[in-house]
């Protein structure tokens, strides 16, 4: 099933009402059993752990969030499209061996490993939607973007991890496939979710 690439807005809105959905509850929970400067400590980590099982739940069952349904997107397993004709040159002559224009025989089970001429033949960003990412996969891409959260009190950590969601939001605008680090790592990719088709009487 062919998929297009889901927009950055989209995933933003996914985001935001992820982090409403999870984050607020928590919050107010932990300020309600604990106070003062103990509850900005255990706040972050508390969020940090509930977002990691919620993110890492409902991709493994369903492939969204409750944030990625209102936006119309879904995540699905990266996986390398055929790869174009290899010329000559590149194919290893009649033996058959994988010269170095036949991207079809590089390592694709790498996760996050796409090759460049497989990712977007001709410019095109139309995926294949098939593939649902395994339960490794949704935690990984959970843990990744989860973590940082939790190391906010930690002074030096802290200011990496705002450095780590910066680089995080460029690299989804470097090459076709817009794969955020957590996409990349996990080998995912998020896409727009079809809309059913009605039935016209």
């Amino acid at each position: 099933m062919a998929a297009t690439l889901a927009e950055p807005g989209q995933r933003l809105l996914a985001r935001v009402v992820d982090t409403l959905v999870v984050g607020v509850p928590v919050v107010l929970v932990v300020r309600e059993l604990v106070s003062g400067h103990t509850a900005d400590v255990i706040a972050p980590s508390a969020v940090a752990g509930c977002m990691l099982l919620y993110e890492a739940v409902q991709l493994a069952l369903w492939g969204r969030t409750l944030g990625k349904r209102v936006a119309g997107i879904e995540v699905v397993a990266a996986t390398a499209q055929e790869a174009p004709e290899a010329s000559p040159e590149g194919s290893g002559g009649a033996g058959g061996s994988a010269g170095l224009g036949d991207v079809s025989a590089l390592p694709v089970s790498v996760p996050g490993f796409v090759p460049a001429e497989a990712a977007a033949p001709n410019g095109a960003e139309v995926v294949d939607a098939s593939t649902r990412p395994d339960v490794l996969r949704c935690v990984l891409r959970a843990a990744v973007y989860s973590v940082p959260i939790g190391l906010r009190p930690i002074p030096v950590l802290g200011l990496l991890a705002s450095v780590f969601w910066v680089v995080s939001a460029g690299v989804l605008f470097e090459g076709s496939r817009r794969q955020a680090v957590h996409d990349r790592l996990a080998g995912t990719l998020v896409v727009k979710r079809p809309r059913p088709e009605s039935s016209a009487f």
